[in-house]
């Protein structure tokens, strides 16, 4: 694909987030360019998606090659999670071209995690599934990968395959800060708290009858949570954080940062939601 200033942040910058892009300055008259576009084009297409291919002219976008300093064509620089991470300058024969690209794409664990990404991008979910079993096959370790798979089967409600994953976690992601799994442990508590509160509509009585009866409010905030009803269940949040911070060790704020990440495929929800938190607080 072309780009060109207006865009090349959300083409590379952002892009190269989720897999190595190749940022390929070229110009029509540039005869070597002619040679080093289609073998990148081949790979890439041979590649599937592990990595991705951006080109620039650079008649028509000299501000860009003025930033990236390319003095000669063709130039090709890769980047990776947001950065500039190699470059080379001229045409490399098809040979060295694929090492240059292996060494930036991810391989094994690392590599089917980004095959279960890019599976997931495209909709194809057991691709994704498969493509995870694989790489904690390669290392059953990899707890962001196994986080993954634990969010996948939260989104099919297959609970009782989350609580086995869970249990395979590593102490540093379930004793520390980490915000994934926070969020996925609120979750699980609100459906285990669900399942031993009364029905939604008692506790909605409850908090109708007595508004600044905290206890009610998470409880039923919790019953919306274990229900995916992220929007009402932030909504009981922020009255607990707005009447009382001190409730049960600031429990209203700690667990709407842990719905936003729940609710992270619904970013104007999250987003107005964050708002409101701020001006709450500040």
């Amino acid at each position: 694909m072309d780009t060109t200033l207006a865009t090349f942040e959300q083409d590379v910058i952002v892009a190269s987030t989720q897999a190595p892009v190749l940022v390929d300055f070229w110009a029509p008259w540039c005869g070597p360019c002619k040679s080093l576009g289609p073998m990148l084009e081949k790979l890439e297409a041979e590649a599937a998606g592990k990595w991705k291919l951006v080109k620039v002219n650079v008649d028509e976008n000299q501000e860009l090659a003025g930033h990236f300093q390319v003095r000669s064509i063709p130039h090709v620089m890769a980047f990776a999670d947001g950065q500039p991470v190699d470059q080379f300058v001229g045409v490399l024969p098809e040979s060295q071209l694929r090492e240059f690209i292996e060494r930036l794409v991810p391989q094994g664990a690392d590599g089917a995690r980004l095959d279960a990404q890019t599976a997931l991008a495209e909709g194809r979910r057991e691709d994704a599934y498969d493509a995870l079993e694989t790489a904690l096959a390669y290392d059953p370790g990899f707890d962001e990968a196994r986080m993954d798979r634990i969010e996948l089967l939260l989104d099919d409600d297959r609970i009782e395959e989350v609580r086995s994953e869970v249990d395979k976690l590593s102490p540093k992601t379930t004793q520390g800060i980490d915000h994934r799994f926070n969020a996925i442990k609120t979750r699980l508590d609100a459906l285990d708290a669900a399942a031993a509160l009364p029905p939604t509509d008692a506790l909605e009585a409850r908090v109708a009858a007595d508004p600044a009866d905290l206890e009610a409010r998470f409880d039923l905030a919790s019953a919306l949570i274990a229900r995916l009803k992220y929007e009402g269940a932030l909504e009981h949040l922020l009255a607990i954080v707005q009447r009382d911070r001190t409730f049960r060790d600031d429990i209203g704020r700690k667990t709407m940062l842990s719905v936003f990440d729940l609710a992270a495929h619904q970013p104007e929800l999250v987003s107005q939601w964050r708002r409101k938190l701020s001006a709450s607080l500040f």
